[in-house]
C-alpha cells in the first residue's frame, strides 16, 4: 500500500543508509524524513549521493527523547515508520548495557506510543498507516550445529544486545495486539557490504589487512554466522513494507553460513590480490583473541516464508557479495579514514589490543 510521509530512524548508518537511498531513488512521491541521532555508527556521509533530492529530508534528534518524537509526529504527520535506529554491536552492549535498555527499549517504545496517539483516535486505526520495525536474528539464540531459525522459534537471548531487541519485538508485538496498532516485523541475519562501521567483523579485518594490522578472531573462530547483502536486505524491506501482512513477521537471511575463521581466510585471500601481495601476507595477520563472554555459536535463519508469501530471494553469493565489498573500500578510502579516527581508535584499542 502506497506509503506518502515516511520517518525512517536511524537513516545515516549502515543498514538505514542502505534503505534510505532505495526508498528516495525508487519512489520518488514520497516524502522520506530521515531520522538519526548521528552517534558513532551515524554518517551523513553515507548519503552524500542522494542529500538534495527534493523527497529526502535529514532531522536530527534522539529517540530516547520522548517530547522530541512526540513534536517530530505533531510536525510531519507521518504515514509510516521504518525503524532500524538501534545500539546493534554485541561487544558494546557487554561494556555498556544500559545504553542499549535506552535505545533499543526506551526509544522504540517512545516511537510506539507516537505512532499509537497519531494514528488511533476514539479506538479507531487511521487507515494506511504502517509500523516497520527491523530486527536481528539474535534474539532466537543459539544453534547447535544442524537446524535453522524460522518465525516460531522461540526467543532466548543471550546478551544485553540481543535481549534489548528481543524485548522491543515483544513490544512491537504487544502494541498490535493491545492497541491494534499496525505493525510489521523482521528479523535479519548479519549483514555486509558497503558503508558499515569497521566495528564489526568484515569491514574491521579489511581496514587492518590493508594497513598490516593483526586481524582479530574471537576465539578459535569457530562460530558460525549466515551472511545477508545489505542491498539484499534493503530490498527484502522494502517489499516487507510494502507487501507484508500486518501483524506478521518475517525472517530475511542470506543461505550463506561461514565459519569466522573460514570467512576471513577468504577474506585474506581475496585481499592479497586486490592489493597484489603474495599469497598468504594477509592470512599471517590473524590473531585468536579472547573469546567475547557468552559468544553464540551458530545463526543460521530460514527465510523461507518471505521467499514463499512475498517472492524476495538473495540475489548473490557470499563470494561475490564479499568481493564487491571489498572493492568498495577500497575505492573509498576517504570515508573509512574518516570514521577510523577519534572515538572509533578509543573503542578498538579498549575492545582489541587488551586481548
Amino acid at each position: 500500500m502506497p506509503k506518502s510521509t515516511i520517518i525512517i530512524t536511524g537513516g545515516a548508518g549502515f543498514i538505514g543508509s542502505h534503505v534510505v537511498r532505495r526508498f528516495v531513488n525508487n519512489y520518488p512521491d514520497y516524502k522520506i524524513y530521515n531520522f538519526d541521532n548521528l552517534t558513532y555508527a551515524g554518517n551523513l556521509a553515507n548519503l552524500k549521493d542522494i542529500e538534495l533530492k527534493s523527497n529526502y529530508h535529514f532531522i536530527k534528534g534522539d529517540i530516547t527523547d520522548a517530547a522530541f518524537v512526540n513534536k517530530l509526529f505533531a510536525d510531519i504527520n507521518p504515514d509510516a515508520v521504518i525503524h532500524l535506529a538501534a545500539e546493534s554491536h554485541v561487544d558494546r552492549s557487554i561494556t555498556n548495557p544500559l545504553e542499549f535498555i535506552m535505545t533499543n527499549i526506551v526509544g522504540t517504545v517512545n516511537l510506539l506510543n507516537a505512532a499509537r496517539h497519531a494514528w488511533i483516535k476514539d479506538k479507531k486505526v487511521s487507515s494506511g498507516k504502517r509500523f516497520y520495525h527491523i530486527s536481528t536474528d539474535e534474539v532466537y539464540g543459539s544453534l547447535g550445529n544442524t537446524g535453522f531459525f524460522t518465525e516460531n522459534t522461540s526467543y532466548d537471548p543471550r546478551s544485553p544486545y540481543s535481549a534489548s531487541k528481543a524485548s522491543s519485538d515483544h513490544l512491537v508485538m504487544a502494541y498490535h495486539h493491545t492497541y491494534h496498532l499496525p505493525v510489521v516485523l523482521s528479523n535479519c541475519s548479519n549483514n555486509y557490504g558497503s558503508h558499515h562501521f569497521p566495528e564489526k567483523l568484515i569491514p574491521l579485518a579489511i581496514n587492518n589487512i590493508k594497513n598490516m594490522k593483526p586481524v582479530p578472531v574471537y576465539g578459535k573462530g569457530e562460530n558460525v554466522r549466515d551472511w545477508l547483502y545489505v542491498e539484499d536486505h534493503a530490498r527484502a524491506i522494502d517489499v516487507i513494507f510494502h507487501k507484508g501482512k500486518e501483524g506478521e513477521k518475517y525472517n530475511v537471511g542470506g543461505n550463506n553460513e561461514w565459519k569466522n575463521i573460514d570467512l576471513i581466510q577468504l577474506l585474506c585471500s581475496v585481499m592479497d590480490k586486490k592489493l597484489n601481495r603474495k599469497e598468504g601476507t594477509s592470512a599471517s595477520l590473524i590473531t585468536f583473541v579472547t573469546d567475547r563472554p557468552g559468544h553464540d555459536l551458530r545463526y543460521a535463519i530460514d527465510s523461507t516464508k518471505l521467499q514463499n508469501e512475498l517472492g524476495w530471494k538473495p540475489s548473490l553469493q557470499f563470494e561475490e557479495g564479499l568481493e564487491k565489498t571489498v572493492d568498495w573500500y577500497l575505492a573509498n578510502d576517504a570515508w573509512l579514514q574518516q570514521v577510523t579516527s577519534g572515538e572509533y581508535m578509543t573503542y578498538y584499542q579498549h575492545q582489541y589490543d587488551a586481548r
